[in-house]
């Protein structure tokens, strides 16, 4: 009978603890309603706002990286945003045109290179995917039909009249 003995290794298992708890307070806040009913690894954040306004405008801004405009839902009423989105997989499915070592070979016959396309191997990945719903309660109401949307580098800007009614004026006050 023989015994083996494993060496215990308490920094390494410590840096592990450290990293798993990290990573699970950085999951959980801040979360949708809806993203409790998923895995909480595949939770995607609420998306980060800012709502700004002018004397005409109110001007809404929302990160949103990572997302195309076919995954987002938009809808303005007057007194409200809803923002809907879906984030696939970031995952490749198809194999990448790479030339590892390991892929290499030579023809035989003819004495050339060959190269094989290879699957990439995701060895840890922290991309978020799932689905997302906030809904940003407006200060004053918004012409929704000249709501002008802009997109771009995963920055949404909204820009939405205020309604006339609630436009500030200025009313000299007799005293």
């Amino acid at each position: 009978m023989s015994i083996s003995f494993i060496r215990w290794q308490p920094w390494q298992e410590m840096e592990t603890v450290r990293r798993q708890l990290d990573q699970l307070f950085e999951e959980m806040v801040p979360l949708t309603r809806d993203s409790f009913s998923t895995t909480v690894n595949r939770a995607v954040r609420v998306p980060a706002i800012e709502l700004t306004g002018t004397e005409n405008n109110l001007i809404l801004c929302a990160e949103l990286p990572g997302f195309e405009p076919d995954d987002l839902d938009i809808q303005v009423t007057r007194d409200s945003v809803s923002m809907r989105g879906m984030k696939k997989s970031a995952t490749r499915t198809e194999p990448i045109e790479t030339e590892p070592l390991e892929t290499r070979s030579t023809d035989e016959v003819t004495g050339e290179a060959n190269t094989t396309p290879v699957m990439p191997q995701i060895y840890t990945s922290e991309f978020r995917t799932g689905a997302f719903h906030r809904v940003v309660t407006l200060p004053v109401e918004v012409e929704t039909d000249q709501v002008v949307a802009v997109f771009k580098n995963g920055l949404l800007t909204l820009t939405m009249p205020k309604r006339e009614d609630d436009r500030t004026r200025s009313v000299k006050v007799s005293l």
